[in-house]
């Protein structure tokens, strides 16, 4: 998909979270920061997790917003989950796939008080997407619940909409080979399919079902895909093993 175009909406609903969760700063000095977040979100190698992902769970977190107690920080939770990206790592898609939340929360941090909101309101953003690493919510906390399904919605998206999803997710991690790849995501599926529950929000409840279709049946492909690999890596095993054992 490479890079996207900012929807109009995009900036001035920074701008507005920002005030409402107590800034003090200039509106001119609230727009700078918030360009310099989406330049985060445009750098290079972002199939993905590009700013259509960003609008998206900001979406999302509309749906949901009812649900919310301090919806202005869950928005700009939002905005900051994947501040800090890197799908160059092997190991990076398995473990965290690119994001890094622990980064992203702290230039959540910082960004926020530097623009004069309350230290308690930027530690509570910092706290909510640290939270994602995980992405198991705290039951009795329900902007954590409401961000975290928010994020994984993509998950119940109708048939076309996952598909295109797989496909910019493996694209932004083109640099991994074949094998790796499905490997890893295997294990990632494996994982999801096994919670009790995808979606911790009342709301977000409705997700799960179409959410483990598309899961499960992306599974039962990969696996078959993963048995044609092994079987292939076999052959090639035995290839070599007869080869070494050929007399002159």
């Amino acid at each position: 998909m490479g890079v996207v175009d900012a929807p109009a909406w995009l900036l001035p609903a920074y701008v507005r979270h920002v005030v409402g969760a107590g800034a003090t700063a200039s509106v001119d000095d609230i727009k700078a920061a918030g360009r310099r977040l989406e330049e985060r979100w445009t750098s290079p190698g972002r199939e993905f997790h590009n700013l259509k992902h960003l609008a998206d769970v900001l979406v999302r977190v509309d749906e949901l917003d009812e649900e919310t107690h301090e919806p202005d920080l869950v928005r700009l939770a939002a905005w900051y989950h994947g501040a800090v990206f890197d799908a160059a790592d092997r190991k990076a898609y398995e473990s965290r796939g690119g994001e890094d939340e622990t980064a992203s929360a702290a230039v959540a941090y910082t960004d926020l008080t530097e623009l004069g909101v309350p230290e308690a309101s930027a530690r509570r953003v910092h706290d909510l997407v640290a939270a994602l690493v995980r992405h198991s919510p705290d039951p009795t906390d329900p902007d954590c619940a409401v961000l975290c399904d928010a994020d994984l919605a993509v998950l119940a998206t109708e048939p076309q909409r996952y598909k295109a999803y797989l496909h910019d997710v493996r694209a932004e991690y083109a640099h991994l080979p074949a094998e790796d790849y499905v490997r890893a995501r295997v294990r990632i599926l494996r994982k999801l399919l096994a919670r009790k529950t995808l979606f911790s929000s009342p709301l977000g409840a409705a997700w799960e079902e179409p959410a483990r279709q598309n899961v499960s049946a992306e599974l039962q492909r990969l696996e078959k895909e993963l048995a044609k690999l092994d079987e292939a890596a076999a052959a090639v095993s035995s290839d070599d093993t007869g080869a070494g054992d050929a007399q002159p």
